[in-house]
Order: C-alpha cells, then sequence, then structure tokens
C-alpha cells in the first residue's frame, strides 16, 4: 500500500464530484482527501485526490476514471514531482499563560501563524504539505492532548516547474 495522487480535470457542471465520489463508492475506494476548484478556464475545474491503495486498484482507479464522460484528463502525481499544500486549523482550548506563551513559541520556530487567540483558546493555520502538517498536529497532540479541534482541507497540487516539494 502506497500514498497515491491523481489530478482530474474535469467538465465544471453540477453532479461532477458526485459522480466521481460515487465512482469511488461503488468500487470500495477510499478517498484520503479530495479537493476541488475550477480552473483558469470557468468550464473546468480541477479535482486533487489522495488515497492509499496498492498499484493494481491503483491501475483499475485510473482506468474508470478516463472512462468517466465528464473526466478530460487524468494525472497521476505519485511520482512526479509536485508542489502541494493542505491547510490544517488547530484550535487548542483550555490554555494558561503558559501554554499561550509555548505556542507562540512553537508557531514561530515552525513558522505557522497563529491568526486568532482570547484568554484561554488559539487559532493556528498551517498551509504546508500534509507530512508537515502531520507533523505539527502530533507535537500538538503530545502538549495539549484533549484540547484541540482539528480542521483539514484536502491538498491542492500543481506539477513543479523545477523543483519537488512534498
Amino acid at each position: 500500500m502506497k500514498k497515491r495522487w491523481i489530478c482530474l480535470l474535469v467538465e465544471n457542471e453540477i453532479g461532477v464530484l458526485a459522480r466521481i465520489a460515487g465512482l469511488f463508492s461503488a468500487k470500495s475506494y477510499n478517498m484520503d482527501s479530495l479537493t476541488v476548484g475550477v480552473t483558469e478556464d470557468s468550464s473546468i475545474s480541477r479535482m486533487t485526490i489522495s488515497l492509499t491503495s496498492d498499484e493494481k486498484t491503483f491501475e483499475q482507479i485510473k482506468k474508470q476514471l478516463s472512462r468517466s464522460i465528464e473526466v478530460i484528463k487524468v494525472v497521476d502525481y505519485t511520482d512526479l514531482p509536485i508542489h502541494m499544500k493542505e491547510i490544517l486549523f488547530v484550535k487548542v482550548h483550555g490554555c494558561t499563560e503558559e501554554d499561550i506563551r509555548e505556542l507562540f513559541r512553537i508557531s514561530e520556530v515552525f513558522d505557522v501563524p497563529i491568526i486568532d487567540y482570547d484568554g484561554t483558546t488559539v487559532l493556528l493555520e498551517c498551509t504546508r504539505t500534509e507530512n508537515k502538517n502531520d507533523d505539527m498536529i502530533r507535537l500538538l497532540k503530545q502538549r495539549f492532548a484533549g484540547r484541540l479541534e482539528i480542521v483539514r482541507g484536502g491538498s491542492v497540487a500543481i506539477e513543479a516547474v523545477s523543483s519537488c516539494e512534498r
């Protein structure tokens, strides 16, 4: 089993997202994340899908997606040099003054902005790779266990021009 990414260019029409998700559901494939947005051409949307699968299943998924009428192009990002980011919000509840100082230090060291806080709650915004966001969550869970609220968006990705970042 390997982590994989697919980029789909699809027709920007009502029901396309449901049909793509339905294809995954009907075959019992699980998506780790799905992000959809309109492209520079308002008639086309880009879907970035991450999943974990073996090679055989992944090839089946790509073939089935390619056969879908609404899919214009399927690009396997798994082994390509890409730039990828995922948005993550982490809210830490029940903070003491010492906790807040520590969170400000963590945000400075990891270059993660604190976008809101009050006397007992701090909200961090991480726009990093999925792996780096995982690392941030692990760190915060170790120090602030049971006091975290985590909201993750799906990853967005684009082929690199000259370098790879994951």
